[in-house]
């Protein structure tokens, strides 16, 4: 099977979240071990461009899971437009995230367990942004964060995602996750994968 999704940091969250869900319930699969076995491969296209991965696996003949991160406005729709290209294929399933991006599922409480930092941060903020800005104000004597070129507040926003979606998803407890995501939406995902290879 193939797991489609936007980049190595979203691979980094589905594998470990996927380890804590399948403890809780053992019937949903656990990513990296299906990954370790040859039963998954993840495709990371990199971001943007996400209409052209709508059809570009069909030749294989795969049974294809496409994630999307949902953004915001005008790119969701383009993310819609895609996933829906994708469902019209056989043995092919692609969702929209219902939270701006995978970090958004994560509890701040384990952002705190991680850091010793409080963040808030609601469905569609940029929690990379938000976390990266926050680390950056506990270290003394820099100048301040707005001041910062754009370029230098990017870089430490893309070294706070890989850590959120590397160290801090490994700090989620079952009871996070409930709060963080209470309607089930990445168990839902395990699911649709099970059913897929299933089929």
């Amino acid at each position: 099977m193939l797991f489609v999704v936007e980049g190595t940091n979203d691979i980094e969250f589905l594998r470990r979240i996927s380890i804590l869900l399948h403890a809780d319930a053992e019937s949903l699969p656990n990513l990296a071990e299906m990954e370790q076995h040859g039963e998954l491969i993840f495709v990371p296209f990199g971001g943007g461009h996400v209409r052209a991965w709508s059809q570009r696996l069909a030749p294989l003949q795969r049974a294809e899971f496409h994630l999307y991160d949902h953004e915001l406005p005008p790119e969701t729709e383009l993310r819609r437009q895609a996933a829906e290209t994708v469902n019209r294929r056989s043995r092919c399933q692609a969702v929209l995230t219902n939270k701006r991006c995978l970090e958004n599922y994560l509890h701040p409480d384990a952002i705190f367990a991680a850091s010793g930092i409080r963040v808030d941060f609601d469905d569609f903020d940029c929690v990379a942004e938000i976390v990266a800005r926050k680390l950056y104000q506990q270290r003394p004597g820099e100048i301040p964060w707005q001041l910062q070129a754009r370029r230098s507040q990017s870089r430490m926003a893309n070294r706070a995602k890989r850590w959120l979606n590397t160290t801090v998803v490994e700090q989620m407890t079952r009871d996070m996750l409930r709060e963080s995501d209470p309607n089930g939406e990445i168990q839902s995902w395990l699911l649709a994968i099970k059913d897929l290879l299933a089929a």
